[in-house]
């Protein structure tokens, strides 16, 4: 059948590794019997195809090349930020000195409030070493089969987060995100919890198997990183496998710096504008950060700024306005309303 033949020179194209090869041509054998399920068989051959069993991205071991990366995405947090440049330094000795078996990636836990910069952490990290990122959102999950999949023989067959994030991915390596694993609803947590616990240790993860593939993929290369708004709600087997780094608030003079250096460049580019567009005067910047209050993180201001800068937009683009736009106290709750 053409659609046998298509396939076979997919699978050729792929150059599998052996033990996956013999797999596959097992699952092509089953199939040239039974054509009556050829989407089936042909579906579940595509996933070994799509999978990166042996593609991995380059690490860029540079402490002055990492730093840089940190820095650009956060401002201070520098324990934490040490305690990545160890790691990276760890790897660069053992590849200097040719050590045979590599250092397990410690598993960052990011805890805090909202907004603290936990996410971005993890994508920091990711863009230190050179890696790809694919975030997992946990937050409200009560599918029990989210992680490890469905059985290809089940009504609802579909391979589980992990391995769709390692397709998004397309290598072996990236830095995977279990963003909000404090917030798994009741009926999926103990489920949850138990694959955490297989996924994030180093002696089982290397032959982690999804329900759907079943077949083991190696993920000890996988860096994997976690958040959550605090840890009383993790099982003790999970927190034993994760180093919990606490991700502090910020106070209104970091936030100033932040929002200066950091989120208004970013925020001006996104909406089309420069800094010869916007002008936001110092004495408007306590309003910006809390205009309702103390706020742990820098979602508000970020918030604000972008409204500040949309409202900018319309009037530029309307023509409204010749030359720059200056924010200050007599403009401020204009530029912030709505």
């Amino acid at each position: 059948m053409d659609e046998i033949k298509k396939l076979k020179e997919k699978i050729d194209a792929a150059r599998l590794p052996t033990g996956v090869q013999d797999k596959v041509n097992e699952i092509l054998a089953e199939m040239e019997l039974n054509p009556a399920n050829i989407q089936q068989y042909s579906r579940y051959i595509e996933w070994f195809l799509l999978l990166p069993w042996a593609a991995s991205s380059k690490d860029i071991l540079d402490l002055t090349y990492a730093k840089e990366k940190l820095d650009e995405f956060h401002y201070g947090l520098e324990d934490i930020k040490e305690r990545v440049l160890e790691y990276i330094s760890v790897l660069g000795l053992q590849k200097e000195r040719g050590s045979v078996s590599l250092s397990r990636a410690p598993i960052f836990l990011f805890s805090g409030l909202v907004g603290t910069g936990k996410t971005t952490m993890a994508e920091s990290i990711a863009a230190a070493l050179n890696r790809e990122f694919v975030r997992i959102p946990f937050g409200g999950l009560g599918d029990p089969y989210y992680l490890r999949g469905r059985s290809r023989f089940s009504p609802e067959a579909d391979p589980g987060a992990i391995l769709k994030a390692l397709t998004v991915a397309k290598t072996n390596n990236p830095v995977i995100l279990l963003d909000e694993i404090d917030r798994i609803a009741d009926d999926a947590f103990n489920t949850i919890m138990g694959t955490l616990v297989e996924l994030l240790d180093p002696e089982q993860n290397n032959r982690f198997v999804d329900h759907y593939l079943d077949y083991p993929f190696d993920l000890s290369q996988v860096i994997f990183c976690a958040t959550c708004n605090n840890t009383n709600r993790l099982a003790t087997a999970v927190l034993d496998r994760l180093e919990p780094l606490q991700m502090p608030s910020y106070n209104d003079q970091e936030k100033t710096i932040i929002g200066q250096k950091h989120l208004l460049p970013k925020v001006l580019k996104e909406s089309g504008l420069n800094s010869q567009d916007l002008i936001i005067a110092e004495s408007v910047w306590p309003s910006i950060i809390r205009p309702l209050g103390f706020d742990a993180g820098v979602r508000t201001l970020k918030r604000n700024l972008e409204t500040i800068a949309r409202k900018s937009a319309l009037l530029i683009f309307s023509k409204k306005v010749n030359g720059a736009i200056t924010v200050d106290e007599s403009n401020i709750k204009q530029f912030l309303s709505g």
